[in-house]
């Protein structure tokens, strides 16, 4: 293997796969990244096992293939070598004895390579029909969702976004037992048969920092244990989560016996700053009492001190009501929200809070509340 190819080009695409390596992992292949070079251009492909991240250049960004072949070299160390080369031209050749030498005009690295047949064979097939959404939109459901996922191990269903399509209705469901996010969108044609899938957290919030905030389209390729993200130049796998969701349906209350609406940017500034008193050994606990139209926010640190805030409100009845939440969950549930006012729906003190915006049903919130009244 053999090429000239510019410093900036490449490290683009180094800078997608090495998201799909882990410096953690025992099997030593799985911290590399394969390069394949073919007359068509160049692939760099890596995995964990857990992700796969493939992305292509073209051979028109290729400044000479020389000699096509494959090598598998150690990632971190590609990697950082191609980002502190200076910003020009970079040769790579393959040697004899497993090596491969990085060179521009002034600057030359050796490295050892390893066998390419260790390397995993990596299935990326397509389906004969993806699920095709805007990258922006889907970057947009993750954003509001999956920071409700759980993060124990304990319940591994809990830790992924729960993907329900049926018909053209996306549902997206993310919850840690204590709160819940749920976003609906629609596709622009309808599949043909039902999917309910969950895809690991972690997997997501690698994909997100690969998006950009274009209109580009993605397509969703959907297997039994895994799904493939296409996009740009990149092919993205993630593997399943194993098991079954729960039904968070019947969670969702659809009658209230008080609404009431507020400005986000007051509700929101009110919660932060009284959160500063709160300790995360409360649980973050914040205390909100409507009476007539203020809410009054409140919450305290016995051997430091306490906060008051009183913000005005719409109430679309008579009913108060008193009731604590954590203050951590309510901030991260505001800020998906994109809307100038939300649209608070309660049942009592110890029925769970949700959140919307008033104008629109897409996006739902959900907060338990905490006893203290």
């Amino acid at each position: 293997m053999k090429l000239s190819i510019k410093k900036n080009i490449l490290i683009e695409h180094l800078n997608y796969v090495i998201k799909g390596i882990s410096n953690k992992n025992l099997i030593p292949i799985l911290n590399c990244i394969k390069f394949e070079l073919t007359s068509d251009g160049l692939y760099l492909l890596s995995t964990d096992n857990e992700i796969a991240i493939k992305t292509f250049i073209s051979k028109n960004e290729i400044e000479n293939i020389e000699e096509k072949g494959e090598i598998v070299i150690s990632g971190r160390y590609i990697y950082d070598i191609i980002r502190k080369l200076p910003n020009e031209i970079i040769y790579i050749e393959e040697l004899i004895d497993s090596k491969v030498k990085i060179y521009t005009s002034n600057s030359s690295f050796n490295l050892n390579c390893n066998n390419p047949s260790e390397f995993p064979q990596l299935d990326l097939e397509e389906h004969k029909k993806p699920i095709v959404v805007k990258q922006k939109v889907f970057k947009n459901v993750l954003q509001q969702t999956i920071f409700a996922t759980s993060n124990q191990e304990s319940r591994p269903v809990l830790t992924g976004l729960n993907l329900n399509i049926n018909d053209k209705l996306v549902e997206c469901t993310a919850t840690d037992s204590y709160r819940l996010a749920k976003k609906m969108i629609e596709l622009e044609s309808k599949i043909d048969e039902n999917i309910n899938i969950i895809i690991p957290t972690k997997n997501l919030n690698e994909i997100m920092k690969l998006f950009s905030d274009d209109d580009e389209n993605i397509q969703l390729h959907i297997f039994s244990n895994k799904i493939i993200f296409k996009f740009s130049t990149i092919t993205f796998m993630s593997r399943l989560i194993n098991g079954t969701y729960p039904d968070t349906k019947a969670l969702i209350p659809t009658d209230f016996i008080s609404k009431i609406k507020v400005k986000l940017s007051d509700f929101y500034d009110a919660i932060d700053r009284a959160s500063l008193l709160t300790s995360e050994s409360d649980k973050n606990t914040i205390k909100l009492e409507s009476k007539n139209n203020l809410l009054i926010i409140s919450s305290n640190i016995p051997e430091i001190g306490n906060v008051e805030e009183k913000i005005s409100c719409e109430k679309e009845n008579k009913e108060e009501i008193k009731i604590a939440f954590s203050s951590k969950y309510m901030l991260e549930a505001l800020k998906s929200l994109e809307c100038e006012e939300i649209l608070l729906m309660f049942n009592g003190e110890i029925k769970p809070i949700i959140l919307k915006n008033p104008e629109s049903d897409d996006l739902i919130q959900l907060i338990l509340p905490i006893r203290t009244y």
